[in-house]
């Protein structure tokens, strides 16, 4: 599952669908193993998900600022906030800057989560896309 994914159905309520188990079975073994296709994206709410308060409800009682750092935002949704995922994102995404885990990348990154948030039926406030 992608990292995007993993955000937007941290932030809609989505359960992770589990995935299949990767041991191979007898016939399997030697062969090449079949492409993965790429997962379908879970439905849009049927009514505009509230993320800035979705996230201000997960956050109560942390001294995180998610409205801002993408680093803080995961660290809300429980997702690993290591430079590895953020490149992941980045590459999902789009980012074509430096992958060094920079204030520059991280914002960008920040930004383009929110909008990709509200292009798949969350109510993002506008302060948080541009």
């Amino acid at each position: 599952m992608s990292i995007f994914s993993r955000i937007r159905d941290a932030v809609f309520g989505h359960k992770a669908q589990a995935q299949p188990s990767a041991t191979p079975s007898p016939t399997q073994v030697g062969q090449k193993p079949p492409q993965a296709a790429p997962a379908p994206a879970a439905p849009a709410p049927a009514e505009p998900v509230d993320v800035e308060a979705t996230l201000a409800s997960l956050a109560e009682g942390k001294d995180l600022n998610w409205r801002t750092s993408l680093v803080d935002l995961m660290k809300v949704l429980g997702i690993d906030s290591s430079l590895e995922n953020r490149k992941e994102l980045a590459h999902e995404l789009g980012y074509t800057g430096e992958l060094n885990g920079s204030v520059e990348m991280n914002l960008w990154l920040h930004k383009a989560t929110m909008r990709q948030l509200a292009a798949n039926g969350g109510k993002v406030p506008a302060a948080m896309l541009d």
